[in-house]
């Protein structure tokens, strides 16, 4: 086992196409196509978000999350009738509140007429994640532009797509615009999503083709200065934020404005767009949620008012993921589906109108 992912990383690492004829099938390594949503486009793991031998500081927790695939989605064009997937896992998070189809599985999408349309999501049972997985079948043979999005919470070392001899399968060229880093929380991650394609970055970006490099920390989006080096050091034309969700009132006070100086240092001329973190359903009865959630509001709500005088090109934008009926939420915490629709929405318009004026459009 050993030796045949020593080989596997090597091919990886050269760059080429990891081509096979298993079967009736021909298999793609993803990354010999087009990936989007990378914040880094050279880690030597080609499914990491961020080279963890070159950046430090994280905890263990962080490690993983950084080395996992969230956000990252394959592009292509293909005539096949079935598509299906094998992957190579790395570590893998089985998180509470999130499906496996989202967490450790793929989600594609087919653009028709400019917009991207649903196609299929799937995922292995969880102990025979290393066998084929039929992704969609039964297609009309016809050329598709495809999106595929790669798991949530899961670091893969390879991903393989399959298509039926005698069919065809390419690099789509990137359908996304620009480079806009975000970093966030595990609403940024994509926590309690049924799918990868359903956080609200991705959402964003097919609405707006405006690619978002998802950077998405579940519980660790906490303003930390190892991430701000991260952020700094990424090659990027904006950058959102996520970054009221985690810390509580005291660390957002001790922590804001050296991280703010921190990335613009290396950023002067960049917008730095901030989000005011949803209201949890969880404040409804519990006296305690109510108050931690009051000061982390009032906190980030009083602090923002000054970054934004104090530093150029510093924004703050509120968000909404709350439903009339306070049924958008899966846990309290984190929104559903629906919510994270309702979340993008709140935001799309008021980031757009702030990347126009650094001529992103």
């Amino acid at each position: 086992m050993k030796k045949i992912l020593s080989l596997l990383l090597a091919v990886l690492l050269s760059g080429g196409a990891l081509l096979s004829a298993q079967g009736r099938h021909h298999y793609t390594e993803a990354s010999a196509l087009t990936l989007t949503g990378k914040l880094f486009p050279d880690t030597p793991n080609p499914y990491h978000r961020v080279d963890t031998v070159v950046h430090k500081g994280f905890t263990p927790t962080e490690n993983l999350q950084v080395r996992e695939s969230s956000g990252l989605a394959v592009a292509f064009r293909t005539n096949a009738k079935e598509i299906t997937v094998k992957t190579v896992y790395g570590q893998m998070q089985f998180p509470t509140n999130t499906n496996g189809i989202a967490a450790r599985g793929y989600d594609l999408y087919i653009r028709e007429g400019g917009e991207w349309i649903f196609a299929a999501a799937a995922v292995r049972s969880q102990g025979t994640e290393d066998k084929t997985l039929t992704l969609i079948k039964d297609m009309d043979g016809s050329m598709h532009e495809c999106l595929m999005y790669l798991p949530l919470y899961a670091e893969v070392n390879s991903v393989q797509i399959g298509i039926e001899e005698g069919a065809v399968i390419e690099a789509l060229p990137n359908p996304f615009r620009h480079r806009v880093g975000i970093f966030g929380s595990s609403y940024t991650h994509g926590s309690s999503t049924s799918r990868a394609g359903m956080t609200y970055p991705a959402q964003f970006a097919r609405r707006t083709g405006i690619q978002l490099l998802s950077l998405g920390c579940s519980g660790n989006s906490k303003l930390q200065p190892y991430f701000a080096d991260v952020l700094a050091a990424a090659d990027v034309d904006a950058l959102l934020f996520d970054g009221f969700s985690n810390p509580d009132a005291k660390m957002i006070k001790e922590r804001l404005f050296p991280f703010i100086e921190r990335v613009q240092a290396a950023h002067p001329d960049i917008p730095l767009i901030f989000q005011r973190t949803i209201r949890r359903e969880s404040r409804n009865y519990s006296l305690a949620a109510e108050k931690k959630e009051a000061d982390k509001h009032h906190m980030a709500d009083s602090l923002m008012a000054i970054a934004c005088k104090r530093y150029k090109n510093v924004y703050y934008v509120r968000t909404d993921a709350s439903s009339p009926d306070h049924l958008a939420s899966v846990d309290g915490v984190h929104p559903t589906n629906y919510g994270y629709t309702l979340w993008e929405r709140s935001i799309e318009k008021k980031v757009l109108r702030i990347l126009r004026k650094y001529g992103i459009r």
